[in-house]
């Protein structure tokens, strides 16, 4: 921990593509190009990643300088950034490698096809200790399904509407199929060398799931609790609410752990909790926030939307006390209007045409990602955490 905040850093994955919402890899190019940015295996997915940082004014400076640099590097090709988190407009037939020399790429390409040409943001949060690791990534498996709830942002694929709000978590391939709730560090080593073993992971990166510890030599050198669910969040300042959201959940932890540790408080077992959590996960999945869900500590039936509305409440204390309140702020608007997935349903049952929103919406997302980079050098006081 650095101080009274943690540290915390963003992977965060985007398409690029013509203005009109087509998809147009150029991955390779750009990751050679600009420092930062990195490839996945399908050339139309381009990665960066934020440097550890406690402040989340800096940690919305870090997320939105490198989105600015590749937009200066997109201009002259015709190309942009593009919103959400699934192929909206295809296409989902063909694979568009982005290293065709790249042995473990062709696995990928192999076994899972276009499943795994998502677009997500990963939230990493700095902890001191295995047990608190392990602590923390318990209570974030328990309640990953809220995050994705205020994250989904995949209702189409290949012009097509889903029956889902997050196309890109039903589709994509959790690997293993079934993952434990580690009850401590020796239990995560062993099974993690239990599944090389076997083969259902290539490597220790092979690890998707909702949330996994994280570190520079896994499994035994841990620093931080990855939280993997979340779809793409366009808007960076709604990724710093989500994150102190979920980092407020983890130090009301560290303050109390036996309320608040899923192995403590909950009346399920491990097992059965691990069965909780991912069936919370596929209901958020397909009703973003509407989605009834399950409490990992008693089972009783609650909307995702409540039960992030009575955590915020609980933890308002906390957060004014860490002068949070207004990186939470835009959580308000997410509740009372819906995540970006079921505005963008509600302007399609409208009559605009998919093409027509995702075209709008990366332009919404340039002008946001501008004026709010824009701050920076028009208001130099930290009014962000």
């Amino acid at each position: 921990m650095s101080g009274p905040l943690l540290l915390k850093g963003f992977e965060v994955e985007m398409y690029t593509g013509l203005p009109d919402g087509t998809v147009v890899g150029c991955a390779a190019e750009a990751a050679g190009a600009l420092p930062g940015f990195v490839t996945e295996p399908d050339n139309r997915n381009l990665e960066y990643t934020t440097v550890p940082e406690a402040s989340y004014r800096r940690q919305l400076q870090l997320l939105l300088e490198p989105r600015s640099q590749l937009r200066q590097w997109l201009k002259p090709r015709g190309l942009t950034i593009l919103p959400g988190s699934t192929l909206s407009l295809g296409d989902t037939r063909i694979f568009v490698r982005s290293d065709p020399s790249n042995e473990y790429h062709t696995t990928i390409e192999r076994t899972y096809g276009t499943r795994v040409v998502t677009a997500s943001v990963h939230i990493n949060l700095g902890l001191d200790t295995t047990h608190q690791i392990f602590m923390a990534l318990r209570l974030m498996r328990c309640e990953a399904a809220l995050l994705l709830a205020l994250s989904c942002s995949s209702p189409f694929l290949d012009g097509e509407v889903t029956t889902a709000q997050s196309q890109r978590w039903l589709q994509f391939p959790l690997t293993p199929p079934q993952v434990p709730l580690f009850q401590s560090h020796a239990h995560y080593v062993a099974w993690m060398e239990e599944q090389l073993a076997a083969g259902a992971m290539h490597n220790i990166r092979h690890l998707w799931t909702s949330v996994r510890p994280n570190g520079d030599h896994r499994p035994h050198d841990l620093n931080r609790v990855e939280i993997r669910i979340c779809d793409l969040i366009s808007d960076a300042g709604l990724l710093c609410a989500i994150t102190a959201w979920a980092e407020l959940r983890v130090l009301q932890l560290l303050q109390d752990e036996d309320q608040l540790d899923p192995l403590r408080a909950s009346r399920f077992t491990a097992p059965e909790l691990a069965l909780l959590a991912d069936a919370n996960d596929r209901a958020v999945a397909r009703d973003g926030l509407d989605a009834v869900l399950r409490h990992w500590r008693d089972g009783r039936l609650i909307s995702a939307r409540d039960w992030i509305e009575t955590e915020r409440v609980a933890m308002a204390p906390l957060a004014t006390a860490l002068q949070l309140d207004p990186v939470l702020a835009p959580l308000t608007a997410v509740l009372r209007d819906g995540n970006e997935a079921s505005r963008w349903l509600a302007r399609q049952r409208q009559g605009e045409s998919i093409r027509e929103i995702i075209c709008s919406e990366a332009r919404a997302m340039e002008s946001r990602d501008i004026a709010q980079l824009a701050s920076f050098a028009t208001d130099p006081t930290p009014a962000l955490g």
